[in-house]
């Protein structure tokens, strides 16, 4: 199994990226797709969460409103778009993978699949 986080890079306060997550080697469309993050010196934080079919979402406060995640079963990717960034969303991101599709959760150690991360970088 492998995810691959791409999209990261380093943009001003208030401008917008999208993540996306590339997943091989398992059957996507039987996992919830999750991002968290972590910055510097913190633990990793849940970001937001999709089930199997992208109708349930699920998103920390501090960034509703602000990004979308979505995925796309037929490409085996899952995507963050995130608009409004702030300084405080710097972080290295990483998309996860849990064998319970139709189920979100946001603990990290539900889990079952890691990507490598991307790193976001937003200058006030």
């Amino acid at each position: 199994v492998q995810l691959q986080a791409s999209g990261g890079g380093l943009v001003q306060a208030g401008g917008s990226l999208k993540l996306s997550c590339s997943a091989s080697g398992l059957s996507f469309s039987r996992y919830t797709m999750a991002w968290f993050r972590q910055a510097p010196g913190k633990e990793r934080e849940f970001v937001a969460a999709v089930t199997w079919s992208g109708t349930t979402t699920d998103y920390v406060d501090s960034v509703k409103g602000r990004f979308t995640i979505s995925r796309d079963n037929a490409k085996n990717t899952a995507y963050l778009q995130m608009n409004s960034l702030k300084p405080e969303d710097t972080a290295v991101y990483y998309c996860a993978a849990d064998y319970r599709p139709i189920v979100v959760v946001r603990a990290y150690t539900d889990y079952d699949y890691w990507g490598q991360g991307t790193q976001v970088t937003v200058s006030s």
